[in-house]
């Protein structure tokens, strides 16, 4: 994409999602997560009516009484994007590839942020860490990341989560939020996940397309996998391999929301060919329920 093409679609990513950043903006996305304008101050003893999430369970056996944890209002949150930029993201057979929808979606929250005033950074990654940009506030700032990420061309095709997320734990002093932005074709990254969710707001969006969950009948089709370069032939009028296919892609999603649940991740999924403004403003809608904010 050339520099002008770039700025043409950030301009458009920009007017097109105005409404769903306001919308996300004035009623969910500042009370959507646990950790956003609270830091920690002191514990005290319950009292009833306290939330029991609040409860300090050291403290609690410790002393032989139930403690709270109370917390300070914070002014600011750092938002992390982190996205794959693998061979994977290319592929799509409808309104956007993988890619296309995670530029979006991260456009979406990163505008929603720093209409919060909250500070943003974000992490592309393939194989290993391709790029990384330090948290920072402002428009402009968000939109550089909108452009960059546009623009970006990855120097890797495979997929390394792991590394990715072993780059952004060290710098990160305060919990933050952070969004990851995958297909989750991927593995080796489960214990730095879930180190990070014990200390962060970690939301994962699995970027999906119909074609990866279910098979036309289209004959004898010949599949390419860009990550490992591999070629295999199937035949898609068989009513068993259209089976297996379909098999295979729902354990794999029944799979990752086991294996993120475990780990206190949340969990969204979005379809390259669906709209994502309704399940994104859902999610927020949903989490903030749960936390009884």
């Amino acid at each position: 994409m050339t520099p002008e093409e770039a700025a043409h679609e950030v301009r458009r990513i920009e007017i097109t999602t105005r409404h769903l950043v306001r919308d996300i903006v004035a009623g969910e996305y500042s009370s959507a997560f646990r950790g956003r304008g609270v830091e920690f101050a002191e514990v005290r003893e319950y009292q009833p009516g306290d939330d029991v999430r609040t409860i300090d369970w050291n403290v609690t056996a410790r002393l032989g009484a139930a403690y709270v944890k109370r917390y300070l209002e914070e002014r600011e949150l750092t938002v992390l994007f982190v996205v794959d930029l693998s061979a994977s993201g290319r592929f799509g057979t409808r309104r956007r590839t993988k890619t296309g929808l995670a530029a979006e979606v991260t456009a979406v929250l990163a505008l929603a942020a720093v209409r919060n005033n909250d500070r943003i950074g974000a992490v592309f990654f393939t194989d290993r860490v391709e790029y990384h940009l330090q948290p920072a506030k402002g428009r402009r700032h968000v939109l550089r990341l909108i452009n960059d990420l546009l623009r970006f061309e990855p120097a890797g095709t495979g997929t390394d989560l792991g590394a990715a997320l072993a780059e952004i734990e060290p710098v990160l002093r305060r919990r933050a939020v952070i969004f990851v932005l995958s297909d989750f074709l991927a593995s080796g990254h489960e214990t730095i996940l879930a180190r990070l969710a014990r200390r962060h707001d970690v939301v994962g969006l699995q970027l999906v397309d119909p074609r990866e969950r279910k098979l036309p009948a289209a004959g004898i089709v010949t599949l390419w996998d860009a990550e490992s370069g591999q070629w295999r032939r199937i035949d898609t009028d068989s009513p068993e391999v259209r089976h297996y296919f379909a098999g295979r892609a729902a354990a794999f999603d029944q799979h990752l929301e086991r294996s993120l649940r475990d780990r206190n991740v949340d969990l969204l999924r979005l379809e390259t060919g669906r709209p994502y403004a309704e399940p994104l403003l859902t999610f927020f809608r949903r989490r903030e329920r749960r936390l009884g904010r």
